[in-house]
């Protein structure tokens, strides 16, 4: 039997009581922002935390300092150190965070005092990133924002101080742990990425050796996509690649698309067929354009408007892997123009010269890139797969930790 089990069966043998986030504070704040046209109001020295900075960490510095002006002509309150801060709003509502000094926050953030008599601040923390998932299903809207009063209300199992303790001390441990082996193969996972675009760059350069290169245009025909937007995408229907998703979704080839249009509205745009090589055209960088993507799909995909399907008689993966590399984007960066968003037409993209190999050489060489790049990308696989099992196992041992018996009344 475990420490904390041994405590548990000595102090509180008949089940946790349970209790409510507010129960477990001396204070409940949130935060505000001063007007950000009075310049006076910025650039001092007191620290003012935004909801994108919460992300299950200790906040040890701000991104923003406020002046003593903008602290008393605005609702933001500065918190002593070792509040929970939970994120209320938008990408990073139910997240939770340490501040380890003192500091204001905007209206985004819930802050909460706890009351170290009833409970450790370190437990209550642990708690809420337990229940991040649960907490985050009571948002609302769009964003799913959840409101102070949810917060409040929020059910917290409060066993005895000497257990939480110990089970905060097993904690930091595993975090640690986690932390530590997590960071080597982070690293491990970067060296690797280096090497694959070390040796995929030099495959693809062909130095010293004889081979034509030709120009996209010369190899193949570029057809741009149609406007398409984001609420027009279904979870069923004809398949369609929005050109966000290049960014977040695809790699190097794909048969089966994230997304789905209505038959009727597809049956007026564009699509690439099997073989074609998907060619993103637009980006808030000039970095993000030209990535490809092979389509391998017995059905035809419907494409948006930032993209472009390139018809060709090479091998796909071949033409993918080219688009990732350095040789192709120093090629087609002249002719990108830049703005809010950077793109890039069909004829500076057909104006990029690719090595034309003979296909036997152009499979061998997609095939060696292709194993290279599941082993690096594929989450299922290699190295993110022993990350993300890592994360698991700590996520699953922390719930075991945080899982009481309730105690029965009556």
């Amino acid at each position: 039997m475990s420490r904390i089990d041994e405590l548990i069966q000595e102090l509180c043998p008949n089940g946790v009581e349970q209790k409510t986030i507010q129960d477990v504070c001396k204070n409940i704040v949130s935060g505000g922002t001063p007007l950000t046209s009075r310049t006076e109001y910025y650039n001092g020295n007191i620290p003012w935390l935004r909801t994108q900075e919460v992300d299950w960490t200790d906040i040890h510095d701000t991104g923003i300092k406020i002046t003593e002006a903008g602290l008393k002509n605005s609702s933001a309150k500065l918190i002593p150190e070792n509040c929970v801060i939970v994120a209320m709003y938008g990408a990073t509502a139910a997240k939770v965070a340490v501040n380890k000094i003192p500091l204001c926050t905007n209206q985004a953030c819930c802050n909460l005092e706890i009351d170290d008599t009833v409970a450790s601040y370190k437990y209550v923390y642990y708690w809420l990133c337990n229940n991040y998932n649960h907490l985050r299903s009571l948002g609302e809207g769009s964003q799913s924002n959840i409101n102070g009063q949810k917060i409040k209300s929020y059910s917290i199992p409060v066993p005895p101080l000497e257990v939480q303790e110990e089970i905060v001390k097993t904690l930091d441990l595993f975090t640690e742990l986690e932390a530590e082996l997590e960071a080597e193969l982070e690293a491990e996972l970067e060296a690797r990425k280096t090497q694959y675009t070390h040796y995929r760059d030099n495959l693809l350069r062909f130095e010293g050796k004889e081979v034509e290169w030709k120009t996209l245009g010369e190899l193949g025909e570029f057809t741009r996509g149609k406007r398409f937007v984001k609420t027009d995408i279904l979870s069923q229907g004809v398949p369609c690649i929005h050109y966000g998703e290049m960014y977040t979704h695809y790699k190097i080839c794909a048969k089966e698309a994230k997304s789905f249009l209505d038959p009727k509205l597809a049956a007026k745009l564009r699509v690439a067929k099997k073989g074609d090589v998907v060619i993103v055209a637009a980006g808030e960088t000039i970095e993000d354009i030209g990535q490809g993507v092979a389509w391998h799909g017995d059905d035809d995909v419907v494409i948006h408007d930032a993209c472009f399907s390139f018809s060709h008689k090479m091998h796909p993966n071949y033409v993918s892997h080219f688009t990732q590399t350095d040789i192709f984007h120093s090629q087609i960066k002249r002719y990108i123009s830049s703005g809010k968003i950077s793109s890039i037409n069909a004829a500076g993209l057909s104006k990029a010269k690719i090595p034309v190999p003979p296909m036997e050489e152009q499979v061998r060489i997609a095939s060696i890139l292709d194993k290279f790049h599941v082993l690096i990308n594929d989450i299922s696989v290699g190295i993110p797969a022993e990350i993300e099992g890592r994360r698991k196992q700590y996520e699953y041992y922390r719930n075991r930790l945080l899982t009481f018996k309730e105690l029965a009344y009556g």
